[in-house]
């Protein structure tokens, strides 16, 4: 079954390829050359790139090769998919420019005046025999004389000119070939509606991409949310609680991106600091520099994490040493009593593989149900296990919002909640979009945001 899905996919890898190569460089070329081979060579090897970058971080190559796959390797996927879309999208707009052109160079072609043939009006014949034969209407305009006059000697005499051997080929119907203003010749239509609609859908692709990115790099907005609890006390009112989740930290996103990330955490002044999940790509050997600027986060109630999937593919009991070293407090299957709230927090799903999975009844098994309880939990389909153990409130990450635009329909599909606030039964899901991204360092639809949740007493 694996086998049969992986031959799918890389058909379909193949396809879609082809079809970008063919409507970007065979269609908009006349011909065989350079432009073609070089458009092969640019296809083939960003996915060279693109997949050396994935598996470059999965085995933990050298980081120096790391970070040279990195870059150009996952922005070519961003910029192949909106390639794709875009491409798919011109075929739309291909026909209808085709009419528009036709339309237009019928208006500018000049009135044709019909030539009378040699045989059906014989040189030097008399004006009744052309008036019949309507040879008069058919002569060219230059031509006509005026009635009664008599015939020069030019017209009776002078034959008509023979065709050139150079004369051009006829271009197929619908297809026509224009001359430019020197004289030569020109692309035709199809050539030209081609050209334009690559054009632009390169252009669209890369503003896209480089939009997307730029919103990436320069650090992630902050979101205010208010959320009522009911078990929360009349003190309380307006307790703040920093959401930060999938801040992925890897050879593309660096020391200076996690710096970005502790000054905005920071300038909220929040009251508890929630890391929920993803915190890197990478092993601490690598990224414990990057991770370095946690070590500033500040809050009155503390900073406290657990863990996402992408720590068990980077070695999460080193990162969860680490980041306890750097002054944050893990909840692994754990809860710290607060002054108004009980704090738990849950191993990702991905720790299952390890012995070392998400444990419920651990975190909240022998708690006070009285009080008010916020659990975090990294992945939001563990919302269920919450209801069941009557959780007040869950804070998530992992789905990005989709991150790259039409991803968010394979978020939806994938978890309950893609991002945002919702209610289940007697407790509420809040998944925050992340503040980083995984692989391409885009984003398309889906902002990075850090979140302030300030909490709202009902007995206020």
């Amino acid at each position: 079954m694996i086998i049969v899905f992986a031959l799918l996919a890389l058909t379909v890898l193949v396809t879609a390829n082809w079809y970008l190569w063919r409507r970007l460089f065979r269609d908009t070329t006349a011909g065989p050359g350079r432009t073609r081979r070089v458009g092969a060579a640019v296809i083939g090897g960003g996915w060279v790139l693109a997949i050396g970058a994935l598996v470059a971080e999965r085995t933990g190559a050298p980081f120096w090769l790391q970070r040279v796959l990195a870059w150009p390797g996952f922005l070519w996927l961003a910029l192949s998919i909106y390639l794709l879309l875009a491409v798919v999208a011109g075929e739309v707009v291909r026909p209808l420019l085709g009419r528009l052109l036709e339309r237009r160079d019928r208006r500018r072609e000049p009135p044709l005046t019909a030539v009378p043939h040699p045989e059906r009006v014989p040189a030097g014949a008399p004006a009744e025999e052309r008036q019949e034969t309507g040879g008069e209407a058919l002569r060219p305009p230059q031509e006509t004389r005026k009635a009664g006059a008599a015939p020069s000697d030019d017209a009776t005499t002078a034959p008509a000119p023979a065709p050139s051997s150079a004369a051009p080929t006829p271009a197929p119907p619908g297809d026509p070939v224009s001359t430019t203003p020197a004289g030569g010749p020109a692309p035709s239509r199809r050539l030209f509606v081609s050209r334009v609609v690559a054009g632009a859908a390169a252009a669209a692709a890369v503003g896209t991409v480089g939009y997307g990115t730029y919103g990436v790099l320069r650090g992630p907005r902050v979101k205010r949310v208010t959320v009522p609890l009911a078990k929360l006390p009349r003190a309380a009112q307006g307790y703040r609680i920093a959401v930060v989740s999938d801040i992925h930290l890897s050879p593309v996103l660096g020391r200076g991106f996690a710096q970005k990330v502790v000054d905005t955490i920071n300038s909220t002044q929040p009251d508890l600091i929630a890391v929920v999940g993803d915190l890197v790509d990478g092993s601490v050997k690598n990224l414990g520099p990057a991770a370095a600027p946690l070590a500033q986060l500040r809050a009155r109630h503390g900073s406290y994490f657990v863990t996402g999937n992408h720590e068990y593919f980077s070695g999460a009991e080193q990162w969860v040493e680490e980041v306890r070293r750097l002054g944050l407090r893990p909840l692994e299957n754990d809860r710290t009593e607060l002054p108004w709230l009980d704090l738990a927090g849950v191993n990702d799903i991905a720790g299952e593989s390890e012995g070392q999975g998400p444990d419920f009844a651990r975190a909240l098994g022998d708690r006070d149900t009285a009080r008010a309880c916020v659990l975090l939990a990294h992945q939001p389909v563990q919302i269920h296990d919450a209801v069941d153990h009557g959780v007040d409130l869950q804070l998530s990450g992992h789905t990005h919002g989709g991150q790259l635009w039409p991803g968010n329909l394979v978020a939806e599909a994938a978890n309950p909640t893609v991002a945002g606030l919702e209610r289940y039964g007697d407790t509420q899901l809040y998944v925050s979009r992340g503040a980083g991204a995984w692989g391409p360092p885009t984003r398309v639809g889906a902002p990075s945001d850090i979140t302030v949740i300030e909490l709202a007493s009902k007995q206020a």
